[in-house]
């Protein structure tokens, strides 16, 4: 029985009812036949607490591209799909609702009970990205979906701790870290964003003791001062290498401090005298280990002055640094200040200024892990695309310091180390332990929880049953690909890396898909500060999740920023109600009987073996730019072909056998147009899944489903090379004509007589049909040469077309109206001829504006010249 399509494209009314049908007919889950190669990929975890932006649709439309093509390419497909704690977001934002709601801090309620809320939060919210996740069409197997918390991946968390700790690549340690003052918690280096901010380098006078000399040296952090314990200079500054060895007075302090010889020092930067503070500054700590100084830390977690600081102890920093620089003013010791503008490091969370201090923390010793996760890019085992990225790769490792993994939070994976008070043994255990196993006295855990990228590191690994030996992990371990932006390069991919060739012995993944940021309609980065946010909810409400994945794809250079703009959902959904009204067209002409299937070659039209040999090499380029991850570019091919050759060529060059209703001509066209059709939606089924099961639905097909169904391929027995060239000629010639009748004002409805002159006369004899439907001809007649000055002449590279100029024109209305353009120039011509004649005018406009007047007078004088032409002919 024929099915329908309804009379307009109304993506609501079928998105989500195809949604839980594939869902219901576990098609998101992998084909277990295991001859069938694998395709394996896992989605990089959103925040279980987040919303869907437009970074998660485009990331998420990528992916879903790439596994539905290759599930219908044979392979056997895993997504595995899930979510990631996010500690400090997470943390904050249940912080945030007890503040806000209950007056309460998480201190108020204490760390278990605190924990039980940021469960509750999650179980409440945890669902709803996935859910959008499945409003935008994700193919995931969802049966698989995994938590960066759940009882699987914390295990794997603590063997991989216990592992590292115990080769001594995991330790504790008192070092110099990032720490945020507002999310009270250490950073790694690349949760650190660096942006040039304006500063000041305030130069200071710092006395010789016993002499009337001094040291001046300058800094963009006067209130570390409080907590100098050195001055270094160059070892090879001959101006100062007398004064090693001595002691300067600590401005304000009055604290004896000594001058270092060290060649951390530039000499050509600055005084050439730096002051030392290795409790505040990484490049300090490292001078400070040198010369064994002091460590004096003088800030609280919360950047305001501790005891050290002495009068200056409560002030936040910057009211210190007011208040010191004051006092260093007052005191003669302030010689100048000078702007400078400077990279000042912010927390990628809360854009809070990062404060360098000394802590005990948890690192991970990178050096030994970098070097394999370095060569296996290296070598090409792990592929970047675009392959620049290689080089951002590359830099960081090769430049990559311990990371700190402690975080001074309480919601996340609690370090496994325990202490004993009793005889001040520590014990890192892959289980939970109540008593030391040295002495038999309670111990205690650490308080600290793990960074949430030490989690997410594991995904690739950890999400198929690690450590176990899974038949998930033997199936799909490495994964095929991992689609990601360029902005989590060191957060995440760098740490997979190591984490898997560490771990599993091998690579995470073969390839690197990355993707740019979405920006708006102006190039800004969306953000809420600006308000130029889009909700994909929102753009998938009103106008489909086809037309917002289409409209994502579309846009999509490897690599590249893309520009999302209302013009491009709404070229979107224009292209989806086409292909709509066009199968609707199609279907309409069908019956019971027709099918899909090509009848034999010898039944075929030259347009129908246009169309399919057309169809053939487009299937052939998808598969390439999809091979290439170069889904914008295959999208802009089935696009353009859809559109173009098929709907506004195939379907009129159809219409006159479709007429003659149960000809043979007519059965082959349907059946044609139904393949083509067919094909078109099967190419298109990654980007848009919705519309094209439910035009696929109605047409008569074999498969269930046309996302299990087979992806075209190229075939040689639909290549008709002759046939093809045959009707490129024809339709660039009717082009031609269309183009210059709508040049010359041709209403569509005038006919006019057509004269070819062609070497293959045969092949527009053939088409004589389609030059009375489709270039307005009433007659056509292929003649050696024609004679006829007056007539309008159209070449193209295989015929040259002779059109009489009566048949196009009616020469007394065409007279009126070129006589009537004519007059109007003239008097431009008049207009502008006396102000450039104008004495005045010429002394007092300034130069641009004359040479601009003149060239419109070249024009309108060219343009008379050109209507006057025209006259001469109609005479």
């Amino acid at each position: 029985m024929k099915k329908e399509l309804a009379k307009t494209y109304a993506p609501a009314e079928f998105e989500d009812r195809l949604y839980e049908h594939w869902l219901s007919s576990g098609y998101f889950k992998p084909d277990t036949d295991p001859k069938k190669p694998a395709f394996s990929v896992v989605i990089p975890p959103p925040n279980v607490t987040g919303q869907l932006h437009m970074g998660h649709a485009l990331d998420e439309t990528l992916q879903d591209i790439l596994v539905r093509a290759k599930r219908m390419q044979g392979y056997s497909t895993l997504w595995v799909p899930g979510t990631d704690h996010a500690g400090i977001a997470t943390q904050i934002k249940v912080e945030e609702s007890l503040r806000v709601n209950e007056g309460l801090t998480r201190y108020d309620l204490g760390r278990e009970k605190f924990l039980e809320r940021v469960w509750d939060w999650k179980n409440k919210f945890g669902s709803r990205i996935i859910n959008q996740l499945k409003k935008l069409g994700s193919s995931c197997d969802f049966s698989r979906e995994r938590f960066t918390m759940d009882e699987g991946c914390s295990r794997a968390v603590r063997e991989v701790f216990v592992n590292l700790y115990e080769k001594g690549l995991i330790y504790r340690g008192f070092r110099i870290i990032n720490w945020c003052p507002n999310c009270q918690t250490a950073l790694s280096d690349a949760e650190v964003e660096y942006n040039e901010q304006a500063g000041h380098f305030w130069h200071i006078r710092y006395p010789i003791k016993g002499t009337d000399e001094y040291l001046t040296i300058a800094t963009t952090r006067p209130e570390t001062l409080l907590g100098d314990t050195a001055v270094a200079v160059n070892p090879e500054y001959e101006r100062y290498t007398h004064l090693v060895g001595k002691m300067l007075i600590l401005p304000l302090v009055n604290r004896e401090i000594p001058i270092v010889a060290d060649e951390h020092v530039e000499k050509d930067f600055g005084t050439g005298c730096v002051k030392i503070t290795p409790a505040h500054d990484p490049n300090d700590f490292e001078v400070g280990k040198r010369h064994d100084l002091p460590v004096i830390r003088v800030m609280n977690d919360d950047a305001t002055i501790n005891a050290e600081g002495g009068k200056y102890a409560g002030l936040d920093r910057y009211a210190a640094r007011e208040a010191i620089v004051r006092d260093l003013e007052e005191g003669g010791f302030l010689v100048k200040v000078e702007d400078y503008s400077h990279n000042v490091g912010s927390c990628y969370r809360c854009s809070t200024t990062v404060e360098p201090l000394t802590s005990d923390q948890w690192f991970v010793k990178m050096e030994p892990l970098a070097k394999p996760a370095l060569d296996v890019v290296l070598r090409g085992d792990v592929r970047f695309e675009p392959e620049r990225f290689t080089k951002t790769y590359v830099n960081w490792m090769e430049n990559v310091h311990d990371w700190c993994i402690s975080r001074q939070l309480w919601w996340g994976h609690r370090i496994p180390a325990f202490y004993c008070d009793g005889c001040g043994e520590m014990t890192v255990s892959k289980t939970d332990i109540t008593v030391c196993p040295k002495c038999g006295a309670p111990v205690r855990q650490e308080e600290d929880v793990l960074d949430t990228w030490f989690s997410s590191a594991l995904w690739p690994f950890s999400t198929m049953g690690w450590p176990d030996k899974t038949a998930d992990l033997a199936r799909y371990y490495p994964t095929s690909v991992l689609v990601t932006g360029y902005d989590i390069i060191f957060f995440w991919v760098a740490r997979m890396i190591f984490s898997g060739m560490e771990h599993m012995g091998e690579k995470p993944f073969d390839t690197v898909f990355i993707h740019g940021l979405v920006r708006d309609a102006k190039g800004r980065k969306m953000s809420k500060s600006l308000g130029n946010g889009i909700d994909p909810l929102e753009i998938i409400e009103k106008y489909g999740a086809d037309a917002l994945r289409f409209a994502l794809a579309s846009s999509n250079a490897p690599g590249n920023d893309m520009r999302f703009s209302d013009e491009k959902i709404e070229s979107a959904r224009n292209f989806a109600n086409k292909l709509w009204n066009a199968s609707r067209f199609v279907l309409m002409n069908m019956d019971d009987e027709s099918t899909c299937t090509l009848p034999d070659a010898s039944l075929l039209a030259t347009e129908d073996k246009w169309i399919l040999s057309r169809f053939n090499r487009l299937a052939k380029e998808v598969r390439e730019n999809l091979d290439r991850y170069e889904l914008g570019v295959a999208l802009a091919l089935i696009y353009d072909f859809a559109w173009d050759v098929f709907c506004d060529w195939y379907i009129e060059l159809t219409k006159s056998r479709l007429y003659e209703k149960d000809s043979e001509g007519a059965k082959v066209a349907i059946s044609v147009l139904g393949y083509v059709l067919t094909g078109i939606l099967k190419l298109l089924h990654p980007y848009m899944p919705f519309i094209t099961e439910e035009i696929y639905q109605a047409l008569p097909h074999e498969c269930e489903s046309i996302m299990i169904s087979d992806y075209p391929a190229f075939d040689e027995a639909l290549c008709f090379p002759s046939e093809e060239a045959a009707m490129e000629k024809v339709i660039d010639a009717i082009r031609a004509i269309r183009a210059r009748r709508a040049e010359m004002n041709v209403l569509p409805s005038r006919k006019t007589k057509l004269f070819l002159v062609a070497k293959d006369k045969e092949i527009f004899l053939a088409a004589e049909s389609f030059f009375r439907k489709l270039a307005g001809a009433s007659e056509v007649v292929l003649c050696e040469s024609y004679e006829d000055e007056g007539a309008v002449s159209i070449v193209t590279d295989a015929v040259t077309i002779y059109i009489p100029l009566a048949d196009m024109i009616d020469f007394e209305k065409e007279k009126a109206r070129l006589s009537k353009e004519l007059e109007k120039v003239e008097g431009e011509i008049r207009r502008l001829a006396g102000k450039l004649s104008n004495e005045g005018f010429l002394a007092k406009a300034p130069e641009a504006v004359v040479a601009a007047e003149k060239e419109k007078l070249a024009k309108y004088e060219a343009t008379r010249e050109s209507l006057l032409a025209e006259l001469a002919k109609l005479k």
